[in-house]
């Protein structure tokens, strides 16, 4: 039986930068299906399942995480600490694409468990190179990728 296809889960208040990522996916031509939450509680939620986000079929756990750094409610280092705390998502790469490219949030997201830190691009262009770089990560380690794409 084939796996499905993980879901991307961006974490962004801004609607221009959740614009921005679909229209990078496009460019990219990458696959995966884009999951989109606009606070860091709503964030908590999904990952755990909780509330509207309580059926896995509709809203399966991601094999990547996109959070940006200054989100209402709670805080993008917050939601990093408690995704590293949670057993279950112990594999999930959580990337940091934010737009403070300060020395001290770099060092804070590398402590807390990010896998990487981006500052955001100014474009869609710029963020499919990121996919693009992704995908040759994935398929140097192994045959399989997470990132499904149009040939």
């Amino acid at each position: 039986m084939k796996e499905a296809v993980r879901p991307i889960l961006l974490v962004e208040d801004n609607q221009d930068d959740v614009f921005i990522m679909q229209r990078a996916l496009r460019v990219g031509k990458i696959t995966n299906p884009l999951q989109v939450v606009m606070d860091g509680r709503e964030a908590i939620s999904y990952l755990s399942g909780q509330d509207k986000y309580a059926d896995r079929d509709q809203y399966p756990l991601p094999f990547i995480i996109f959070l940006d750094l200054k989100l209402p409610y709670v805080s993008g280092f917050d939601v990093l600490s408690w995704i590293r705390q949670q057993a279950a998502l112990e594999d999930v790469v959580v990337v940091v694409l934010t737009s403070s490219g300060e020395r001290r949030d770099q060092d804070q997201a590398y402590a807390l468990g990010a896998r990487s830190y981006l500052v955001k691009p100014p474009n869609a262009e710029g963020l499919s190179g990121i996919f693009e770089s992704l995908q040759s990560h994935w398929l140097s380690k192994s045959n399989v990728t997470p990132i499904a794409s149009i040939s």
